[in-house]
């Protein structure tokens, strides 16, 4: 991609999250193009739908939030603090672009797959933990996605910016600690991804 492309594509991610963020997941992709000092049709080279757009969005995003968290939770010599520190930055990461995604989810872009680079760098984070004995041995990715999703829906639950999500990372982290944990009652099953 050439300088300029490139130049015009990080605006328009930019520009995305700031009139998502202003306006709310119905903002309209003009506004974010004029917002970003290029014309529609550059927005439309560059990103041919909203669901394009959208995705880099949550790319950037992960890529600015997420890895730098992952990465100092890696080091952390509590494993334990360092998945509270990913999924607190997770879902802080959500209130804060919660019209992003809910964009993406209209759109049809908050998929199984898009998780998956997360998950994947998430994974070692929880057997470092398994291995400290901070985190119940049965505990299987499978598990930590779905855990996931279900904090995320917490969300739609309660006003954006809200804090109440806290409370549910500390529960969620209390459930997970082997002191208190309970025979699981069957395997974790696999998920299930729909067919396109």
């Amino acid at each position: 991609m050439r300088a300029d492309a490139a130049r015009n594509s990080a605006k328009i991610v930019q520009a995305a999250r700031e009139v998502y963020a202003e306006r709310g997941p119905d903002a309209p992709l003009e506004e974010i193009a004029g917002r970003a000092g290029v014309g529609i049709a550059t927005l439309f080279r560059r990103f041919p739908d909203k669901g394009v757009l959208l995705r880099a969005v949550l790319d950037q995003t992960f890529v600015e939030q997420m890895m730098p968290a992952l990465g100092l939770a890696l080091r952390d010599e509590d494993p334990r603090h360092g998945l509270a520190v990913v999924l607190e930055t997770a879902l802080a990461s959500a209130v804060r672009d919660y019209n992003v995604l809910t964009a993406a989810r209209n759109a049809g872009v908050l998929t199984a797959e898009i998780g998956d680079r997360f998950f994947d760098a998430l994974d070692p984070l929880v057997r470092q933990g398994q291995r400290a004995g901070v985190i119940r041995e049965d505990l299987v990715l499978e598990d930590v996605r779905r855990i996931m999703v279900m904090l995320v829906s917490v969300l739609w639950t309660m006003e954006p910016g809200e804090g109440g999500w806290q409370r549910y990372v500390t529960l969620l982290l209390d459930g997970l600690s082997p002191a208190a944990a309970s025979a699981l009652p069957n395997p974790a099953p696999a998920i299930v991804r729909p067919q396109n």
